[in-house]
């Protein structure tokens, strides 16, 4: 049952902390099946990771197709029935799916379960909903900042335990993710409490619920569309990460589940750093715009640092450079939420979550292909860093629309009408 305005009156801290502990505990089960996924798929392609790298490319591109899909469907429904209802259908639906993944006898079964995952996972965009609903609009750059560390927080233990679980059985992380997936679903059913009450929701319509429907509105507020552009650039690149993370550093570096599992426990700690401690200073020094211009530079600097690491130890030393980039989610989100009224911010987080999604039919599919080919052995050449000088450039074009759309703007909150 959904709690009404109750939420209205309560700390507004407790109910970030709601989201937080939910995010972090979703996050881990994400995190506890990355060190494991691209080298199961590896495994049923035989340990040809030339052909993994081809066939993990469909993995997300298909994951980002459901998000695209089903993003601005649940950021519409949680507009008219409230954030915690579809928040706790999505994390008893990916309990379930880590199961469905965890027995999957071919790599037939493993995308099935990857797909089904993709529309669970969507919930991200109500969570970034109820952040907005309960955060005055000057506070949430700091409040998306610390969804950024909970997701850092979760990718701290969960690839660490990951690779941990995954050096001694495959499907052991999925079976893991699966236990905490559902102890988030018995956490919220118990604890979270609605963020939306029924006086500010907004009626269901279909033309909004649908991707393109949900993308009208980025042409609807002044800025908007320009800002998403920058996102639209910025999610391309960054999914160089997910798409080849595991599969280069194996390939170039010898590296194994759990050593890929260290490094990614690596990453979310300096995450939790920039994202949890040094965006509210950042955005007081740079400002919004500034904290987004900074991480895109620092996001170019970490993707060559990473194409160009002759060894491991130089890819080591490459994770602080790259956390930085952790300053670009917050300030974009925040400028982008200042132009939405209270009752569309489910649908602006769902129009995000579409972005992402086309950017994930693109970018995974992209750096595999490139990956597979700078790789092939037919040629005289191998050149593995290529994804991440791709992803670099990409970024680079990111920063220059960022440059042209955000200057001399203001963010001055918008009211509801």
């Amino acid at each position: 049952m959904d709690q009404g305005p109750g939420i209205v009156a309560a700390p507004r801290r407790a109910a970030v902390a709601f989201i937080f502990i939910t995010l972090v505990i979703d996050v881990l089960g994400f995190g506890l099946v990355i060190p494991v996924l691209p080298k199961l798929v590896e495994q049923f392609m035989g340990g040809d990771t030339h052909r993994a790298a081809e066939v993990y490319g469909l993995f997300g591109a298909s994951w980002s197709a459901m998000q695209f899909v089903f993003s601005p469907l649940l950021g519409a429904l949680s507009d008219r029935w409230g954030r915690r209802r579809v928040l706790l259908i999505s994390c008893f639906g990916l309990g379930v799916d880590y199961i469905v993944m965890a027995l999957a006898p071919t790599v037939g079964w493993l995308l099935c379960g990857r797909i089904f995952s993709g529309i669970c996972a969507s919930s991200f965009a109500t969570a970034g909903a109820y952040i907005s609903d309960v955060t005055p609009p000057e506070k949430r750059a700091q409040a998306f900042g610390m969804m950024g560390a909970a997701f850092g927080l979760g990718f701290v233990v969960g690839p660490a335990l990951g690779g941990v679980l995954g050096h001694l059985g495959p499907r052991l992380p999925f079976w893991a993710s699966a236990a905490l997936a559902l102890l988030n679903f018995g956490y919220g059913l118990f604890v979270l409490p609605e963020s939306l009450p029924p006086e500010r929701r907004d009626a269901f319509r279909w033309q909004k619920a649908n991707p393109v429907g949900a993308l009208r509105l980025l042409r609807a507020h002044t800025g908007l569309l320009g800002l998403a552009g920058v996102n639209l650039l910025f999610q391309v690149a960054h999914h160089v990460l997910p798409s080849m993370y595991v599969l280069y550093t194996g390939y170039r570096y010898g590296w194994n589940t759990l050593t890929v599992g260290l490094t990614l426990m690596t990453t979310g700690l300096f995450s939790i750093v920039v994202q949890g401690a040094m965006v509210k200073p950042a955005v007081r020094w740079l400002g919004e715009r500034g904290a987004l211009l900074a991480g895109l530079g620092f996001g170019i600097a970490g993707f060559t640092w990473f194409a160009l690491a002759p060894n491991q130890w130089w890819m080591w030393a490459g994770l602080p450079v790259f956390a930085w980039m952790g300053l670009f989610g917050p300030g974009l989100q925040s400028l982008m939420s200042r132009r939405v009224p209270p009752q569309e911010q489910g649908k602006l987080q769902g129009a995000n979550s579409s972005i992402v999604g086309i950017a994930g039919l693109v970018g995974p599919l992209l750096f595999t292909q490139i990956f597979a080919f700078a790789i092939d052995k037919t040629h005289a050449w191998s050149f593995p860093g290529a994804p991440f000088f791709v992803a670099a450039g990409l970024l680079g074009l990111s920063l220059a629309l960022a440059l042209l759309v955000t200057q001399g703007r203001t963010a001055a909150p918008v009211q509801a009408g």
